[in-house]
């Protein structure tokens, strides 16, 4: 019950200070009840100001804008009510009161002043900054919007991270657009409450004066004096609220994301160069020396500046002497036994090689190399039904400077640059952005690397940014995905053929090791990751290969009949809106080929004369590059006996096109659309 009476106080705690602000217009309020409402009013302005300082980043006080309209509304009310009872009765509570004097300070010319001085500095100064930093700030920011979302369209593309991830990311640049760009109208209120507040006075000191002489037979000096010292204590309890909610205004838009809440950060920044605070206190030293100037102020400033500098300057120098002492530390003697030697004589199945100025990029942090590639290879097991071997991750001296290297098995199979401080450009538009040209690995896509701080700028010129983690693991997902069948090693498969078992036993015994060895297995979903083709449905590979091995153990014959058992996956992933567009051979070519059919130990292969090989390369290599030049990416069918054969006949002639079977690419049940036919002049083939 208590929580639930709670949870009702907090849903219903908006909109019943709603109605209250809204009767305040209306329903005159006793001066003992205002002052507490005055005081809840600054108080509440306080914990807002407070609780700007603290937050870390702007999106953890996202309601700001919605309470600022909500405090605006709240003060006009009170406004309201303060000034139905310094005309009606001469007189609003004992807090407006107290204000009045401590202004007047004795004298109202004095206390006049104070008051116009604290307008000027709310309106001219605060608000009007405030104001300009939140329209630059949504401008900015609305700017930049599609370039974020490009960025997280790219990364998820590449592995790098999952859809949910995605979609959060998605809905914080979402909500950051939301925030500034309510930010940019919620500063007119601070601007239209200080208008309001000003016109409010001048009717409270002309209305006062003006009753108080016809109404209550006052002098006028009495008058003044009277009215003049309410209208100064209602505008201060109100415009006192108004300033510190102008200043909060200010300082959430001009909050910058941080892991640090604002004292921390500022304590930090501020203490970072010793040299300056040094410079600062002689400063204040000499100007004690000035004629006229009082020297004890100057002195205290000046020698606590220099304190700090020297405490700081202290601190830089124990940091580096226990730098230089770890650095001329002997590195630790490298084992000799057995075990070691084995360990360091060790082949890694994946190794990334980092130039020793790359090392920052595994910093531990939730956001680093290591934390990436982890992440990577869940997406990996995933997509393709491959646990990726475990990633070794080492500094090489004899790798160039900002250059990382991949291997597999110990072979390079890729290399790439990624400098220090700097982040990758692509697109188009980047000639007058500052950086160095390149061209990414993987996609082979011109680019810049530019500096960290011509981000917004490459950014605004349509450009996709990527930080230097994401490029390298791109090019990680890149070679895993080229060398999946390469990375599947033989306790790999005893690994997932333990799973399959767990949840499909009869699968698992009437193939291994009755009907094929584990090396057999291996080497069938080996020739399915060569093509691309994803074993996470290893039950119904199992049972297509159980059936199969039982007429042959062929592993030519194996891989088809699983790609057999996978047709429907097969197709969808090629399926563009349910269609599947293919590229045929010409019907004679295709029998002349099936005729030219002949077995070999490296699987069937098509016999023919040397130069109309050539020619059916050319054509198919010619009639794929005129479907894509079309928008179309087709997928190559022929007769199943002929496939493995063209499969390896078009793999790097036609760009890696796919090679389905008739029957694969009618096991979908998919609408399929010839887009291209393959054709050898019968003249020129004579």
């Amino acid at each position: 019950m208590t929580a639930r009476m709670k949870s009702l106080l907090t849903m219903l705690g908006v909109p019943v200070g709603v109605v209250g602000i809204i009767l305040l217009l209306v329903v005159p309020v006793p001066a003992p009840l205002l002052d507490l409402l005055i005081i809840v009013n600054i108080l509440f302005a306080l914990v807002i100001l407070l609780t700007t300082m603290f937050a870390k980043k702007p999106l953890d006080f996202s309601v700001f804008p919605s309470l600022l309209l909500v405090a605006t509304l709240f003060r006009l009310g009170l406004n309201v009510a303060s000034t139905r009872l310094v005309l009606g009765e001469g007189y609003a509570g004992e807090v407006i009161a107290a204000f009045g004097h401590v202004a007047v300070g004795g004298s109202l010319v004095i206390g006049a002043v104070v008051f116009l001085i604290l307008i000027v500095i709310q309106f001219v100064v605060v608000t009007k900054g405030a104001e300009r930093v939140a329209e630059v700030g949504a401008r900015f920011t609305l700017d930049a919007m599609p370039g974020k979302q490009m960025a997280i369209d790219a990364e998820l593309n590449a592995g790098m991270i999952s859809e949910q991830q995605a979609k959060e990311r998605r809905a914080e640049v979402a909500a950051e657009a939301d925030f500034y760009g309510a930010m940019d109208g919620a500063s007119k209120f601070v601007k239209g409450d200080a208008i309001a507040g000003i016109i409010i006075i001048i009717i409270n000191v002309v209305g006062g004066i003006a009753l108080g002489m016809l109404q209550r037979g006052m002098e006028i000096g009495e008058a003044v004096e009277t009215y003049t010292l309410l209208t100064i204590g209602d505008g201060l309890v109100t415009q006192i609220p108004a300033l510190l909610m102008a200043v909060a205004t200010g300082m959430i838009v001009t909050r910058s994301t941080s892991d640090q809440e604002m004292s921390s950060q500022a304590s930090k920044q501020l203490s970072q160069s010793q040299m300056a605070l040094m410079i600062a206190g002689c400063a204040a030293l000499v100007m004690a020396l000035i004629p006229g100037m009082p020297p004890i102020p100057f002195i205290v400033v000046g020698v606590g500046l220099i304190i700090a500098s020297r405490r700081i300057a202290a601190g830089e120098k124990r940091a580096e002497a226990a730098k230089r002492i770890a650095e001329a530390m002997p590195p630790a003697p490298s084992g000799d036994t057995t075990e070691d030697l084995i360990e360091q004589m060790r082949v890694h199945a994946l190794e990334i090689q980092l130039a020793p100025d790359l090392v920052d990029l595994v910093s531990g942090q939730s956001d680093d190399l290591l934390a990436r590639v982890k992440a990577l290879r869940r997406t990996v097991a995933a997509e393709l039904g491959v646990v990726v071997p475990a990633v070794r991750t080492r500094d090489s001296i004899e790798l160039p400077r900002s250059t990382y290297a991949i291997r597999v098995a110990g072979v390079e199979v890729g290399r790439g640059t990624a400098p220090s401080g700097r982040l990758l450009a692509l697109g188009d538009g980047l000639e007058d952005v500052p950086g160095q040209a390149t061209v990414e690995p993987v996609f082979q896509l011109a680019g810049k690397w530019v500096p960290a701080e011509m981000r917004h700028a490459a950014e605004m010129a349509g450009a996709t940014v990527i930080d230097r983690v994401s490029v390298i693991v791109t090019h990680l997902s890149a070679v895993i995905n080229q060398n999946a069948a390469r990375l599947l090693s033989r306790e790999d498969v005893r690994v997932l053929t333990e799973g399959v078992k767990q949840v499909n036993p009869s699968a698992v015994d009437e193939l291994v090791p009755n009907v094929l060895s584990l090396a057999e297995v291996q080497r069938v979903l080996q020739g399915l990751l060569a093509e691309r083709v994803a074993i996470n449905d290893l039950p119904r590979i199992y049972e297509a290969l159980s059936l199969r091995a039982n007429q042959s153990s062929d592993p030519e014959g194996l891989i088809e009949a699983a790609r057999t058992a996978l047709g429907p996956a097969l197709v969808a992933k090629h399926l563009d809106d349910g269609v599947l567009r293919v590229v045929m051979i010409d019907p004679a070519l295709e029998q002349s080929m099936l005729e030219g059919l002949r077995p070999s130990e490296h699987g069937t292969q098509i016999v023919l004369d040397p130069s109309r090989i050539e020619q059916v390369i050319a054509a198919l290599a010619d009639t794929i590059r005129s479907v894509d030049s079309r928008g179309i990416a087709p997928v190559l069918v022929c007769a199943p006996a002929l496939r493995p054969a063209v499969r390896r006949l078009a793999g790097t002639q036609a760009d890696g096109v796919a090679v389905l079977s008739y029957q694969e690419a009618t096991s979908a049940g998919s609408r399929i659309e010839t887009v291209g036919v393959v054709r050898v002049s019968e003249t020129i083939a004579a």
